[in-house]
């Protein structure tokens, strides 16, 4: 938002099958997002060249032309040198430079401190492989960047973000058919949540909670004012837990006491907390700790609304079953404690809540149920009842005159919080399993064919080194905590990288190991990078 001015990915789907170069950055998508990926293969099988940038050789980077083995926490460093590759060579777009945006010559200054032997010094990425891919990128007709957590879950999330986005304003390679940036996001809905105004800074619609014209719009229909202030982000609302400054939390659809990072920690400020509720399908672990369930549908079945795909893209929801026994619709539980509050809200129907939220949000207003209805759902922007929705986005750039440019924002690489030691020699980078889901709440209750479950993955090298056999259960330690799994040969990990799935907690609890570091912009707390050490057991001393 701080340089594009809109919280959603550029592109549609359909855009990465009709592409010439996809960088696949920090993202297994093949496991994460298997539906997306799909998408994405469609691309490859229509001549698109795929570079993937992971530390893992994953199942994503497996399809990859090229496989960029980046080192975790490098991939500012690779961003810049590629700039600088771009640069030097004469490939930016200069005419879209020149005319879109702002900010180039600092831009230009800040790359310049990574020339490729920096950059493979950092990310341990050979310097032909940098170059390599920097030219492919730039001379594409169109290109495509998509990323997800392997990006975001840094201590410097923001500033990774910000560096992928300039590498295509420096080519061109936004605002037009084919060429965009596209975050993934990490769950389904994540982006209707945000579109929704459920983050501590915006109002539905990325309408800021600090700008009076905005905010006066809500306080005008409320009939009340709003704080003019923006709230705390969820690893701000832990800190003010710990801190004796949050007394009541009321979790929806959240897992946290399994979910967050260094896991003891937090369980510790939920359990000094004066009151708990929890509204949730299932009892988690979080609702286990709370003073009230409140018992809630499975509102994609057992009620009506609307959902949004990382393509801006708003569905129709359908009921089609009833809810068992006490549990109830969001928006039902919602208006009951508003009513026991002394505010009878009623029970709006969705679409009157919907409705509510068009007149109030710009690019939602030409979305009547009626046009997602007879359309099969709609991309926003959509201002009004004739608009088609918006395939991609930010085409002004490409206007004559460009009222708004985009800036370019330079940033540096930083290296992961948690620096690796002798004491803590390995690096444990997070992730998925195809048949997993975040925490397992709702994919562990059923058997899979290809399930894994939680192990250490360790690579040939490092399993030859320690003296490891597969399916051995050894202990892992961090600056946290410690923990004990089975381990796992991977072929697909370099020696000092090892990798653990985070959908097993109630068997193997990984974020006792993961550090509290987090992006100070976005929140994000550093699940992608932990230094650990692993231990042999003893024979008799298995816990």
């Amino acid at each position: 938002m701080a340089v594009l001015g809109a919280g959603g990915g550029t592109s549609s789907y359909e855009e990465i099958e009709n592409t010439d170069v996809i960088l696949l950055w920090g993202s297994n998508a093949r496991n994460a997002h298997p539906i997306f990926f799909h998408h994405l293969l469609k691309g490859v099988h229509n001549g698109a060249r795929l570079y993937a940038v992971d530390p893992r050789r994953s199942e994503s980077a497996q399809w990859a032309d090229v496989w960029l083995g980046i080192d975790v926490g490098s991939d500012i460093a690779l961003a810049n040198a590629m700039a600088k590759v771009i640069i030097e060579r004469g490939l930016a777009n200069t005419e879209f430079v020149e005319r879109a945006t702002t900010g180039f010559e600092a831009y230009a200054r800040k790359v310049a401190e990574y020339d490729l032997a920096r950059a493979t010094e950092i990310t341990g990425i050979p310097s032909n492989v940098i170059e390599e891919m920097a030219v492919a990128y730039a001379t594409a007709d169109r290109a495509q960047i998509c990323w997800t957590l392997g990006i975001t879950e840094h201590h410097n999330a923001t500033d990774n973000v910000l560096a992928l986005i300039s590498l295509a304003l420096l080519t061109g390679h936004v605002g037009r058919y084919g060429s965009g940036l596209v975050p993934v996001r990490g769950q389904n809905n994540v982006q209707g949540g945000g579109d929704m105004g459920a983050l501590p800074n915006k109002l539905p619609g990325f309408q800021d909670i600090e700008n009076d014209e905005q905010r006066g719009k809500f306080e005008a229909l409320y009939g009340r004012p709003l704080p003019a202030k923006r709230g705390w982000h969820l690893t701000q609302m832990f800190e003010a837990m710990q801190a004796g400054k949050l007394r009541g939390l009321y979790v929806i659809g959240e897992n946290p006491a399994q979910s967050e990072a260094d896991s003891g920690h937090t369980r510790q400020a939920l359990e000094g907390l004066d009151f708990l509720v929890v509204q949730d399908i299932f009892l988690t672990r979080t609702a286990e700790m709370a003073d009230v369930v409140l018992p809630a549908a499975a509102d994609w079945c057992e009620a009506e609304g609307t959902v949004t795909s990382s393509e801006r893209r708003v569905q129709r929801v359908r009921k089609a079953l009833e809810p068992p026994g006490e549990a109830k619709p969001d928006t039902e539980i919602i208006s009951l404690l508003a009513g026991a509050l002394g505010r009878g809200w009623g029970n709006p129907s969705a679409e009157e809540i919907w409705d509510e939220l068009r007149s109030l949000s710009p690019p939602h207003q030409g979305m009547s149920y009626q046009r997602l209805e007879d359309l099969g759902g709609l991309q926003w922007p959509c201002p009004d009842d004739s608009h088609p929705g918006s395939q991609f986005l930010h085409a002004r750039l490409w206007d004559e005159v460009v009222i708004d440019p985009a800036p370019f924002m330079p940033v540096d690489w930083a290296a992961p919080v948690d620096r690796l030691s002798d004491d803590y020699p390995l690096r444990m980078t997070t992730g998925r399993h195809l048949d997993g889901y975040n925490t397992g709440v709702q994919s562990g209750g059923f058997d899979s064919p290809i399930r894994i479950g939680c192990t250490i993955d360790v690579s040939p090298e490092d399993g030859d080194r320690l003296g490891l056999e597969p399916d051995e259960v050894v202990r892992i330690g961090s600056r946290r905590g410690e923990i004990e799994a089975p381990v796992r040969i991977d072929p697909g990990l370099r020696p000092g990288l090892t990798f653990m799935a985070l959908h097993y907690p109630d068997d193997v609890d990984i974020n006792e190991l993961t550090i509290e570091a987090w992006d100070p912009q976005s929140g994000t707390a550093e699940f992608k990078a932990t230094a650990i050490r692993i231990d042999k057991i003893a024979v008799g001393v298995q816990r």
